[in-house]
């Protein structure tokens, strides 16, 4: 089969001069090469297209292929993680992952609460603040957790994203909005453990890679999964599968579960949920487009934990794709 990559490769944008957490995204070298090793040795032929802007170039020439591996991250807007399949659909070209409206349902934090709610999943009461006068209207237990509305990777989140006080929450804001463009999703904040939950499959095929709690070391920013505990995580993190006995991980997985299929996800991602003080589950946001570097990537390092060889996780995720190819079985 001939198979596409579409990707945003990191390096490219951090020589154009974007900084690291602007580019914290985007995909090293070593992703890339390890997918299309991995598809090589599948049987497939692998081309590399590489970002939005080189797809269209590769469609207007009239390039097609039998699918497209995609985790191209964008670059712009609500919907940049939308663009490469919203192009893909256009030409009727099939691929790896979710739709066009779930990539952008999932990127507007918001919003996407909204339905998980109404799906009855609990999640954390929250606001949205789009400009400083929003501040005040916001009506919420201390502490509170903000975080920029549209972004993943943990991008704009620190130690400082826990709020003690309506000052704080003002100061917080007033940095977010002008250092991120875009408005800031204010929650109660829940103290409780934290896990994300791998998941492989579509509909009714999606089955759960593993319950991995996110523990933080001594030296972590404290209380939060935060973008320097992420990239430093071999020093400051540690991580633990939830067995299906433990309580937490029965529930976590069919909260999971149910958001997953709710809101339509496709082929593998995450679902991230926090335990508030009473020890109840809730959703923290899903990632329909999860990191998929062999090595430091969440959704890699649970199948690891769990027994899954990258091959194995990349396996599952084309036999998810491959489902919706003309003549195949849904």
């Amino acid at each position: 089969m001939r198979v596409g990559l579409t990707y945003d490769l990191r390096d490219d944008y951090l020589k154009l001069g974007f900084s690291r957490e602007e580019t914290a995204e985007f995909d090293r070298a070593e992703t890339i090469d390890a997918i299309a090793d991995t598809l090589t040795g599948f049987g497939h032929r692998v081309e590399r297209i590489g970002h939005a802007r080189a797809l269209m170039a590769c469609l207007v020439a009239g390039e097609r292929w039998d699918l497209v591996f995609n985790i191209a991250e964008g670059q712009f807007g609500l919907g940049r993680e939308s663009l490469v399949p919203a192009l893909l659909d256009a030409y009727q070209i099939p691929y790896t992952f979710s739709d066009p409206f779930v990539l952008a349902l999932a990127l507007q934090k918001a919003a996407c609460k909204r339905l998980v709610r109404d799906l009855g999943v609990p999640t954390p009461a929250f606001a949205v603040v789009e400009g400083p006068a929003d501040v005040e209207r916001v009506d919420l237990p201390y502490p509170a957790f903000a975080k920029p509305l549209a972004e993943g990777t943990s991008k704009g989140i620190s130690a400082h994203s826990r709020i003690g006080d309506r000052q704080a929450l003002r100061e917080r804001c007033a940095e977010l909005l002008e250092r991120f463009r875009q408005p800031v999703l204010v929650e109660a904040y829940l103290p409780g453990r934290e896990v994300t939950v791998g998941i492989v499959g579509t509909g009714a095929h999606a089955r759960v890679v593993g319950v991995m709690e996110v523990l933080l070391g001594a030296e972590a920013e404290a209380g939060v999964y935060s973008l320097e505990n992420k990239e430093r995580y071999e020093e400051l993190v540690s991580y633990r599968l939830v067995p299906s006995s433990e309580r937490l991980g029965r529930e976590a997985t069919a909260l999971a579960l149910a958001v997953w299929r709710g809101l339509g996800c496709r082929d593998a991602g995450r679902v991230d949920l926090r335990e508030d003080a009473e020890g109840q589950a809730s959703f923290i946001e899903v990632n329909p487009l999860a990191g998929m570097h062999p090595i430091h990537s969440d959704l890699p390092i649970m199948g690891r934990l769990a027994g899954w060889r990258f091959a194995d996780l990349l396996a599952a995720i084309m036999e998810s794709a491959c489902r919706r190819l003309p003549g195949r079985e849904v």
